[in-house]
């Protein structure tokens, strides 16, 4: 009987999936980095207001470009429904044009991870108008490259799995709060529940999700980070988000 013939369904599918696996990776997207610092006109020494910019470009993926700089210029919003500039660079004219002595604010995008047709973007945000410190801020774009769109969290889960995938979530912060050795602080706990956060990466090794400060945590705790492994979210992540490789 030929070889073929003799081949099971299921011994078929495990020869297909383990020759998909050798499949070449698709070839990183081509990043620029563009960075710049600009200080008040005149203004000398260390207490000048200042904006630095640290965003990218995407030769390959233009939309992903207009996507990082609207993501940038929401994070400049000191008020819900304020109107967003027109552009970084008229961001950092109107910042500096009303800027008191000291006053500085950061904007910055980066190459978190790129993998299979994914490239995630962190970006972060940190402005100071005074008072005891700066109030930093944390995102992400998970961007799918052949849909040429940023994913929503609906997007990356399949139908009805969010309460299941938030359970899992909880359970990560539960482990953190062991790990923290926070778990028998009463205080702690009553003070600062479990929250879902809006920032979740669809990094290599797992999934992300970073909280904000001042979310489950205080400010001195920076942005806490929880991650849950891809084994965990079969059945709950569709499968083109699920890592292929590795």
């Amino acid at each position: 009987m030929p070889f073929c013939k003799m081949l099971t369904f299921s011994s078929l599918a495990l020869m297909l999936a383990a020759c998909n696996s050798l499949l070449p990776s698709p070839a990183p997207t081509a990043v620029q980095r563009i960075a710049w610092e600009q200080r008040q006109t005149g203004c000398q020494g260390e207490s000048c207001a200042l904006v630095n910019i640290d965003t990218l470009r995407f030769p390959a993926d233009p939309p992903l470009d207009d996507l990082v700089e609207r993501a940038l210029l929401e994070m400049t919003r000191d008020a819900p429904k304020a109107a967003l500039p027109a552009s970084l660079k008229a961001y950092e004219q109107q910042f500096l044009g009303q800027a008191q002595a000291g006053w500085t604010s950061y904007l910055q995008a980066k190459v978190r991870d790129q993998r299979d047709d994914l490239v995630i973007v962190e970006l972060s945000s940190y402005l100071f108008t005074g008072g005891a410190h700066g109030m930093p801020g944390r995102g992400f774009i998970n961007y799918d490259r052949n849909l040429q769109q940023a994913l929503s969290l609906d997007d990356m889960l399949l139908p009805g799995r969010q309460a299941v995938f938030w359970d899992l979530v909880q359970q990560a912060h539960q482990a953190w709060l062991i790990r923290e050795k926070l778990d028998q602080d009463e205080a702690f706990v009553r003070d600062w529940p479990f929250q879902q956060t809006a920032n979740i990466a669809l990094t290599s090794g797992a999934l992300s999700l970073k909280y904000d400060v001042y979310s489950i945590a205080p400010y001195a705790m920076g942005h806490p980070e929880l991650k849950l492994p891809y084994p965990r979210l079969k059945g709950i992540l569709k499968p083109q988000y699920l890592p292929s490789r590795g």
